[in-house]
């Protein structure tokens, strides 16, 4: 008998305001508009599925980022394909005046980091072939936090 072991579905936000949220995950990140229910709630996917993301506003229409220091999402990661892809969706970043948190080599994955309009965080990264993993000389997995060069990542974009 095999395990079965879960894997992420999507994540649902609340937001302040649904269409500034559905522009920013669909214009900027690339997610696609699958269904919205009226202007209190909208699903986006990618690649065909239903959905990845979950917008509402029932409880949080108007509503303001949660403090620093307080509970709550510490981000979404959203991975793409390859390095082209994370390039490309990284220039609509820059080209929307949207300011970074971070960005990090992480020896497994390239990373970029920001905030969506309502503060939530959001990384955006792709993995490297297992292969390239950088590894101990015992084989253990050794990720690391080196500075992620932006300037040739952006210059790889589509």
């Amino acid at each position: 008998m095999s395990v079965q072991h879960p894997s992420v579905g999507h994540v649902h936000l609340k937001v302040a305001d649904l269409d500034r949220a559905i522009a920013f995950y669909r214009d900027i990140l690339g997610f696609e508009l699958n269904q919205k229910f009226g202007e209190k709630a909208a699903f986006l996917g990618a690649g065909g599925y239903h959905h990845h993301i979950g917008l509402n506003v029932w409880e949080s229409a108007g509503g303001t980022p949660p403090p620093p220091g307080h509970t709550g999402l510490y981000h979404a990661a959203f991975l793409y394909p390859d390095r082209a892809a994370l390039a490309s969706v990284f220039r609509k970043v820059v080209e929307a005046g949207i300011t970074l948190d971070g960005a990090a080599d992480h020896g497994v994955s390239e990373a970029i980091y920001l905030r969506d309009p309502d503060g939530n965080g959001v990384e955006l990264y792709r993995d490297r072939p297992a292969e390239e993993w950088p590894r101990d000389n015992q084989g253990n997995l050794n990720m690391n936090n080196a500075p992620l060069d932006l300037e040739a990542l952006l210059a790889e974009a589509r």
